[in-house]
């Protein structure tokens, strides 16, 4: 009551940061005569003098912010035709501050984000502007290109498709660069396995504005950027138990701790999980013919049998994923589009190919990989602008400490959100959806149907096309045309079907006679799981102060009610005693699908939490072996003291292994062993008469420390100091990528069973953290053997040896030669007789079989004479 009172009488604290935002844009307002009156040239000059300013240092960026921002506005009244209203000018202010400006759809953050992109770019040092697909980031580096250009900035772009080097690295050294998270992400990953310095693409990461960005930095946060190669493992046992899981039949579980579940396996729809049973793990053993499923040997075949059941019953075709091109594309749940090139994970992708008869593509092994929080997490300013952001505010705040900040709209909202329509049954639901889309196109009102699935929006689909009415439908299935759909939709008597993509980034433009008519109507035919999903879909209509309406139609039978809320709303309803066909419109069933959703977005939190908790972990690890493989790329960076440091290192293990410690008696050594073992590893030979003349373990160890580093620098003698550096250099980046693949195999082993660690009363994250610190020990130690074990079995070939080597592959190219020449002068003769034979000679021609006599006195004599001319 007090804290409702304490924002009547002083806002709440967003008010009170708007209003902060609110004063300086009086200042820059005050700067618009100014600029207005200058030249193109002297508009430019003015700019290019404040660059200066901060380039060397004698200003900083928020010093010159005012004068930065009129210039900006005015230049894109000269160059765009628009005019940054106040409210894009606190926008533009929340970006540089590095937090998260929340603006309702039409209210051009397109335009807002040219601000802070020209400020942060006069520093030389890159901006990075991030979209959710390809054709936003070409369309607004295109659109907004124009007023960079104006101001002397370059403008780059990074989109999919498009591996050229060369290319990218020119997008990325522009002064601004556009792209997609995805590609962004990927192009970190593929510059850290790069061997070469100047091969790398991108720059430091500096300032980075997220557009969407409550889809990139929370819907898509749940999976990792992976970069994978072949395990060269068998493909077998997913087509096999995707037959044992069709024969296992779907039980109930338990609704008490005395029952027991039915069935072979149960569902938890709400944590999508599934449960075998005894009765269902005896019958598995039988039809994979195995006595125990769950023993170490037959480990494999419980984790193939748990894919095959979820790919089986928790992941539906045209929901969850597409079959296209005989390939299984996933949809994204949260956008709808197509997630091209990305896979699941642990084999799952694989059983869905069992799954729907398609070829199977090999497992991959991790190569590197990272988080979408923890990519972002890199640069050292991080912004974000979105239409819906205040639902997961906290998540912001807690994961990339990030606020948000929501302002207010150019124009007032006019848009009327009437409350959810519910129904008993899904078909009732969309008899009545059918109704009101009659009714709304008979007086010609453009509307707008929401789905949460590829096939409601073809069911929808269907239906329609039997009531015989025009429409458009634009799911992951038909995304090529999603600007072009979602840019019509506002037209009169238009009818369009979408997925929860709704085209995002695309104004829905309306006509003063649709204005007339009531604006776009959403309809919504489904609650989303996540509250922004739906509110990104009412956003589509009263844009900039137009009319608008939208509702919700909603079911029983609904995957949001059926699993999470049904059963409060189920008893309003039969209180109410309501009828097929009827529904009940009421605040308090919106409210209560709302904590529905609540519960839901709560749940997908944790995941990603969950996620991010673990990959936090190997990030720390991640940064350290990049930060290692930069050094080893540093062209200024001298290898030779960790070479040598390395080769103690790699001492002292020979030490261990032959089980010669310090401390130890001198007639305890194992001299021949320790001979032998490094002999086996580097090829040295170690003469044990000379190593017995060590008196104890320190001068050992010197002794051969000083063995390996004489033999290794008369190795290296033979080229000169660069081609030394270079040959380490590359030599140990091979080994680094090599150790490093191997370690994130164990680490992805790791993470696959350290769940099972919490039956045992034990942490499974402390755990892991614990057990990953290991292998990171084990992997610093694997390098610095492996990298000396290399170096010291390195061998350069004389100048003889290589003459040798060519002459010898001369000659085996001429035999090679002589061989194939010999093989078609043979195929030729061949031809010849055979075309020779095919051919009859005349009477008294030689005969063609070589017998010297004419071919009618040997092949061609005729035989005996039949019929009438017999003798």
């Amino acid at each position: 009551m007090i804290k409702n009172i304490t924002k009547m009488i002083f806002g709440t604290q967003n008010d009170r940061i708007v209003k902060q935002y609110a004063k300086k844009v009086i200042q820059i307002n005050a700067l618009e005569p100014k600029y207005e009156a200058l030249s193109d040239d002297e508009l430019k000059n003015a700019f290019a003098t404040l660059k200066s300013l901060i380039q060397e240092g004698k200003k900083t960026l928020d010093d010159v912010l005012f004068d930065v921002f009129a210039i900006v506005r005015e230049a894109s009244k000269r160059v765009l035709n628009m005019r940054h209203f106040d409210v894009q000018l606190i926008g533009g202010m929340v970006l540089h501050d590095g937090r998260i400006a929340e603006m309702k759809t039409g209210e051009g953050k397109t335009l807002v984000a040219t601000l802070p992109v020209v400020l942060n770019a006069m520093t030389g040092r890159g901006v990075h502007v991030v979209t959710v697909n390809d054709y936003l980031a070409k369309r607004d580096a295109k659109d907004m290109g124009a007023l960079y250009n104006f101001l002397g900035f370059s403008v780059g772009v990074i989109v999919g498709g498009e591996y050229n080097d060369s290319v990218r690295k020119e997008a990325y050294d522009a002064d601004i660069t556009y792209g997609t998270n995805n590609e962004f992400g990927f192009d970190y990953l593929r510059d850290n396995m790069k061997f070469r310095l100047e091969d790398k693409v991108q720059r430091e990461h500096n300032f980075v504005i997220v557009d969407e960005v409550d889809s990139i930095l929370i819907d898509e946060a749940r999976t990792p950027l992976i970069i994978s190669g072949p395990t060269n493992r068998t493909l077998d046992g997913y087509v096999k138990a995707n037959e044992v899981a069709k024969k296992l039949v779907r039980g109930e579980p338990a609704a008490t701790p005395q029952e027991k579940p039915t069935g072979d396996f149960t569902v938890d729809e709400k944590n999508r999980t599934i449960l075998p049973t005894e009765q269902g793990i005896t019958k598995a053993e039988e039809l994979f013919g195995v006595d125990n499923l769950y023993s170490l040997e037959n480990a494999v075949l419980s984790h193939y049998l748990d894919q095959a059941l979820k790919a089986n019953h928790l992941f539906e075709k045209d929901v969850h994923y597409v079959v296209k091109d005989n390939q299984v594309i996933i949809v994204d749940e949260f956008t709808g589009r197509l997630s091209e090139g990305r896979r699941f994970s642990e084999g799952l992708h694989q059983a869905l190919e069992a799954k729907e008869g398609v070829k199977i593509q090999e497992e991959s092994q991790t190569l590197a990989d990272i988080t979408f929080q923890n990519y972002f997490r890199l640069y050292k300013k991080l912004a974000g602008m979105t239409g819906t952001a205040q639902t997961e505010a906290a998540e912001f705040s807690q994961i990339y400490s990030l606020d948000v900040i929501s302002i207010p709209t150019n124009v007032p909202v006019k848009r009327v959100d009437q409350n959810d329509l519910i129904y008993k049954t899904e078909a009732e639901k969309f008899g009545a959806v059918i109704e009101e889309i009659k009714r709304l196109n008979a007086k010609g009102q453009p509307v707008l149907v929401g789905t949460a699935s590829i096939e409601k929006s073809e069911k929808l689909h269907e239906l329609l096309k039997k009531e015989k009415i025009a429409h458009s439908v634009l799911n992951a299935k038909n995304h090529e045309k999603e600007a072009q759909i979602i840019a019509d939709a506002g037209a009169k008597g238009a009818v369009t079907i979408a997925t929860n993509m709704a085209g995002r980034g695309v104004d829905i433009k309306i006509s003063d006679e649709i204005r007339e008519l009531g604006g776009l109507y959403i309809l919504g035919t489904e609650r989303h799981e996540s509250r922004r999903i739906d509110n990104q879909l009412r956003g589509r209509s009263g844009r900039q102060g137009d009319p608008g309406e939208s509702r919700f139609y909603l079911s029983l039978e609904d995957n949001l009610l059926r699993i999470f809320g049904s059963d409060k709303i189920k008893n309003i309803m039969e209180r109410l005693g309501i009828k097929e066909g009827e529904s009940i419109e009421s605040r308090m069933v919106t409210k209560a699908v709302e904590n529905a959703q609540k519960k839901v977005e709560s749940l997908h939190f944790e995941s990603r939490k969950y996620v991010l908790e673990y990959d936090d972990i190997a990030n720390e690890q991640r940064k350290t072996v990049y930060r290692y493989r930069n050094e080893l790329l540093d062209p200024e960076f001298d290898l030779s003291d960790k070479v040598d440091a390395n080769r103690e290192d790699y001492v002292n293990y020979l030490l261990e292994s032959a089980e010669i410690y310090n401390g130890m008696l001198k007639s305890d050594f194992n001299l021949k062993a320790l001979g032998e073992l490094a002999f086996s590893e580097t090829g040295e030979v170690f003469d044990p008469l000379d190593l017995d003349k060590a008196d104890d373990y320190a001068s050992l160890k010197d002794m051969m420390v000083a063995q390996l580093k004489t033999s290794y620098d008369t190795k290296m003698s033979v080229v000169d100091e660069e081609q030394k550096k270079n040959i380490e250099k590359q030599l140990y980046l091979q080994i680094v990528d090599r150790d490093w693949r191997e370690h994130l195999y164990q680490m992805d082993i790791l993470k696959t069973g350290i769940g099972l660690r919490g039956y045992n009363q034990k942490d499974p994250l402390t755990e892991y953290k614990k057990e990953s610190y290991n292998l990171f020990i084990e992997l610093v130690a694997r390098l610095k053997s492996d990298s000396i074990r290399t170096l010291q079995s390195i061998r350069f070939k004389t100048k003889e040896e290589v003459e040798a080597e060519e002459r010898a592959q001369k000659l085996m190219q001429e035999q090679m030669a002589a061989e194939l020449e010999k093989s078609i002068k043979t195929n030729k003769e061949e031809q010849s007789s055979e075309q020779q034979f095919s051919k009859k000679p005349k009477r008294n021609e030689p005969c063609p079989c070589g017998s010297g006599k004419k071919y009618k006195e040997c092949c061609g004599k005729s035989g005996p004479k039949k019929g009438a001319l017999a003798v």
